[in-house]
């Protein structure tokens, strides 16, 4: 049984959170391995991370932030970044793996979201000059990357539901010079895809893969992530 941990603030009104257990569920049946999906919410990551995170073979930040504790949400994605631990953050997940990885990799100590901070020194994330709202979008995955790997082909469309906060992309060659990578832009050149080039799977979307759950279908990137919390 691998369980997997899902930080975030658990709302029955998001579409994302009644969909994300689903998803889990379909790449399992795909994988034939069992799943256990337990919800972890951000503000019980303030404190003791390794003893309520060690127990899990994978974890994913999920949308809807803010969140109700921003510092919880850093630590639990950082856990997984050091640790090797599987990972997946999609759009709120995305956006604050980025803040992590500035903060403790880059040493930028101010990096923040406008979203929570908008008169931050070092603003990372802020509103995109288009956000995007429940529909569907094409854009292109980098070659050679493990996103590119886990759908098999380079253009893809995905569903966003609402996001609208992204990379600020002056931020960008700082980040991949560090090891986080570009991995796939939309058909506007914004940044909808990252990963990170040393971990075995560490990858954030400004979209919402678990959508498909919905329609019944395995995600090709969740079960990439599932496959990677398996060992294989």
């Amino acid at each position: 049984m691998l369980r997997i941990g899902l930080i975030g603030d658990y709302d029955e009104q998001v579409k994302a959170h009644i969909a994300i257990p689903r998803a889990l569920w379909l790449a399992a049946e795909v994988l034939e391995c069992e799943v256990e999906a337990d919800w972890i919410p951000t503000t019980n990551l303030e404190r003791d991370v390794e003893g309520q995170l060690a127990k899990y073979s994978a974890l994913w930040c999920v949308p809807a932030s803010p969140y109700a504790s921003m510092t919880g949400a850093l630590n639990g994605i950082r856990y997984a970044r050091e640790n090797g631990l599987p990972f997946l953050g999609s759009c709120g997940g995305f956006q604050h793996l980025i803040i992590e990885f500035a903060r403790n990799v880059l040493r930028i100590e101010d990096a923040d979201h406008a979203e929570t901070n908008p008169a931050g020194s070092a603003l990372l994330v802020a509103p995109l000059a288009c956000s995007v709202s429940e529909r569907d979008f094409a854009f292109r995955l980098v070659p050679g990357t493990k996103a590119a790997a886990s759908y098999g082909v380079l253009e893809i469309v995905e569903q966003f539901g609402t996001c609208n906060y992204g990379l600020v992309k002056e931020y960008a060659p700082q980040l991949e010079q560090a090891g986080l990578r570009i991995a796939g832009r939309d058909s506007d050149g914004e940044i909808r895809v990252m990963e990170l080039d040393s971990h075995p799977f560490f990858i954030g979307t400004l979209f919402q893969p678990e959508r498909s759950a919905f329609a019944g279908r395995a995600h090709p990137l969740i079960t990439a992530y599932v496959r990677s919390a398996m060992g294989k």
